[in-house]
């Protein structure tokens, strides 16, 4: 059996999404596809750090996902309810430590549960702790490249990049202003944990290839992704090099995810239906009677949603007969609702998993293909979703501090521009200029010094989307009113 593989064809065939071409690529195996070797490897010296201790490799990547930087930078970003006070709400970290959770779950069903029915062909002896171990860190480092302000703060990077992208690049629709103007936070993370966690070396965290071939949700570059039917590209220009040597490893090609991807993917999306609704609920924008009308309204004839709702129903009838307060009967209810809406969305894509596992190593599934999509989990995954949509994110409170945190990150990437230009003209340095450039990341700088193998108006773009998705929430205010006090 062959995968289907991208290749050249005609105007009209790139058209329609339902393509079916084949490549000489043979069937996905998982010993590629848990490869525990890492780039250093191969194109460096090897670690002569003794630090396993009785780890397995991939059981090693959480443990360098969890200590970086970036990802204790992630309690200081918006998951869905901007600047947060109270504690008790997700914010990115929580988010990611809940999806990673839920990942690990996954895995070990997997590999205890239904090794035969996915594992049949790799006789690891390993394969029950680095199956669970592999999910668990890519459900924790999903997250990692997403700039301040949530889904707004990538709007804000592309919207601005969209209005000075001839003053950056000299015309419109240039090449190089693809990967800015559709700036995307899974391509940022690829690049943070691949070369922007530099200790001494250009391999950043030097993750295996396993987990770093599973954390490409869209394997497809900006140049192809539209013409090839996904809706975004998961790497940029600058990291593909990369990107083709993590294929080679994993036996993976542009166009084919790895397995694992489809269930991180599908854990992000059970994480924030389900999750987010249970906030809006904590913050009292909803209640859980309103969820289950919503549900009832929406979802009348759906299996999965009247099983979920009938349980959840039967807890909140049982709570109600205890002595708590209306807000605790609420907040306790939506918490059982969450128990069992999780547990039938996971049973329903891991069925689905497994269901489809044959045709997903085979390369048999099309552009953008999700696990709860295809699921029993489907119509109620998609109503939750609406339902936090009407609810939450559209909620006056999350409009107006996603409002002002698009003008901060705007008034940010001007001034910060100003720093990166000057830069670049020495006979017309500005203080100012010269002072924004020094508050941009000491190793950003010094990775836009040395990159090499892409232009010069790329570097300079690349350097502004760095510093600007690696601040938090915080400090991006604090340095966007320190600069405007002293740009007066």
């Amino acid at each position: 059996m062959k995968i289907k593989h991208f290749i050249d064809f005609s105007d009209n065939l790139a058209q329609d999404n339902n393509f079916a071409l084949i490549g000489n690529i043979n069937m996905l195996n998982w010993a590629q596809l848990l490869n525990g070797l890492r780039r250093k490897d191969i194109h460096g010296q090897g670690s002569q750090t003794l630090s396993a201790n009785g780890r397995i490799e991939l059981e090693r990547d959480y443990d360098r996902i969890l200590f970086a930087t970036p990802t204790r930078r992630m309690a200081d970003k918006t998951q869905v309810f901007p600047l947060e006070r109270n504690d008790s709400v997700r914010n990115r970290l929580t988010h990611s430590h809940e999806v990673s959770s839920l990942a690990r779950s996954i895995g070990i069903r997997l590999a205890f549960d239904f090794r035969e029915q996915v594992f049949s062909q790799h006789a690891s002896r390993e394969l029950e702790r680095c199956v669970p171990a592999l999910l668990a860190a890519i459900g924790l480092a999903h997250d990692l490249g997403n700039p301040p302000f949530g889904h707004q703060g990538e709007i804000a990077i592309q919207n601005w990049f969209k209005r000075h992208q001839e003053n950056i690049f000299g015309t419109i629709n240039h090449p190089d202003s693809e990967d800015f103007i559709n700036f995307d936070g899974n391509a940022q993370t690829f690049r943070l944990v691949t070369r922007l966690q530099v200790l001494n070396d250009k391999f950043g965290l030097n993750l295996t290839y396993a987990t770093l071939a599973s954390m490409i949700k869209y394997p497809i570059s900006s140049q192809h992704c539209k013409a090839y039917g996904w809706k975004k590209s998961g790497f940029f220009q600058s990291e593909q090099h990369i990107v083709e040597d993590v294929w080679q490893q994993t036996g993976l090609a542009e166009g084919i995810r790895h397995p694992f991807t489809l269930l991180m993917e599908a854990c992000d999306d059970i994480a924030y239906s389900v999750l987010d609704a249970e906030d809006i609920v904590k913050k009292d924008i909803a209640s859980f009677s309103d969820i289950v009308d919503f549900l009832e309204h929406h979802n009348p004839d759906d299996t999965i949603t009247k099983k979920i709702l009938t349980s959840a129903k039967q807890k909140n009838k049982s709570f109600k007969n205890s002595s708590i307060s209306p807000k605790e009967l609420n907040e306790v209810s939506m918490q059982m609702f969450r128990v069992y809406a999780i547990s039938a969305m996971i049973q329903a894509l891991l069925e689905t998993f497994v269901n489809d596992i044959d045709k997903i190593l085979a390369g048999d599934i099309k552009p953008g293909y999700e696990l709860l999509d295809n699921s029993a989990a489907n119509q109620f995954c998609k109503t939750m979703k609406k339902f936090d949509s009407i609810h939450g994110y559209q909620h006056k409170s999350v409009l107006e501090l996603e409002l002002k945190g698009n003008n901060y990150i705007s008034g940010i990437m001007d001034m910060l521009w100003l720093g990166i230009e000057n830069e670049q003209h020495e006979k017309n340095h500005s203080l100012f200029g010269k002072y924004a450039y020094q508050r941009i990341s000491e190793n950003y700088r010094r990775i836009f010094a040395e990159e090499s193998h892409v232009s010069l108006n790329y570097r300079k773009a690349q350097l502004l989307a760095d510093a600007v998705s690696g601040m938090t929430d915080n400090y991006l205010i604090q340095l966007y009113n320190e600069l405007q006090h002293l740009n007066d």
